[in-house]
């Protein structure tokens, strides 16, 4: 197990990231989105809440140049499932989940983003709660290799998450130019404390010059009511 500080600090750009887990105890599901910006209009955004939902939105509107791939809900919650994605395919996971089709299903209709020469990867989570626990899982579209026109389409499926453990996956492996994407299966961390300790621990180890935004939820796997935190560096 890699200590999700430490992941989360070892390099100066992992982009955007996904953690899901259990907490410690063993009584909440735990997730957490971030996302960062090199550019001044990655950089120009902040979270907001929409009921159950989660949003992005320009911090200063009049500063937003193209919104097609900064703009989406990177959350949404559902009866017993909630979803949480770096982009606009939210809201096909959701539709698809909606018809009765999986996960999966509604990734095979989409692809990485179409931002050369980075191509950045989509990356997807979803957790599913049934009978006081749940099983969650993971995914990644990525290009080939840097191809425009060859997707390469990776699925974790976690059925039995453990107390005090969680799954991290990011859409870059590192900074460079173009940036290099995500590479292997996704990291297995430690899911330390109460949802405050868990903010805190990855906000203060994203870096300082490119961290935007971070989303975190506890979900209470007896009642299924949750709390959040959002922390905006723009305030």
């Amino acid at each position: 197990m890699t200590d999700l500080k430490a992941e989360v600090s070892s390099t100066t750009y992992p982009g955007r990231g996904i953690i899901i887990g259990k907490s410690a105890d063993g009584k909440k599901a735990v997730t957490g989105y971030f996302i960062m910006g090199r550019s001044e209009n990655s950089r120009n955004r902040v979270f907001v809440a929409e009921g159950k939902d989660l949003k992005t939105q320009a911090f200063d509107p009049s500063k937003l140049v193209d919104p097609s791939l900064i703009i989406y809900a990177p959350v949404r919650t559902l009866k017993n499932v909630t979803v949480v994605t770096n982009g606009d395919q939210t809201d096909t996971i959701r539709d698809f989940i909606l018809e009765g089709k999986t996960f999966e299903d509604a990734l095979r209709t989409r692809t990485f983003e179409p931002d050369p020469p980075n191509f950045t990867p989509r990356i997807s989570g979803i957790m599913e709660f049934n009978d006081g626990d749940f099983s969650y899982k993971l995914s990644i579209l990525k290009s080939n290799c840097g191809r425009e026109k060859s997707a390469l389409r990776f699925f974790y499926e976690y059925a039995q998450p453990v107390a005090g453990e969680g799954h991290f996956i990011h859409t870059y492996k590192c900074d460079g130019n173009p940036i290099p994407s995500f590479e292997g299966e996704p990291t297995l961390v430690n899911i330390e404390g109460d949802i405050d300790t868990f903010t805190n621990n990855i906000w203060n180890a994203l870096n300082e010059d490119n961290k935007v935004s971070l989303y975190t939820r506890f979900t209470d796997l007896a009642t299924g009511e949750f709390e959040d935190r959002i922390v905006n560096k723009n305030v």
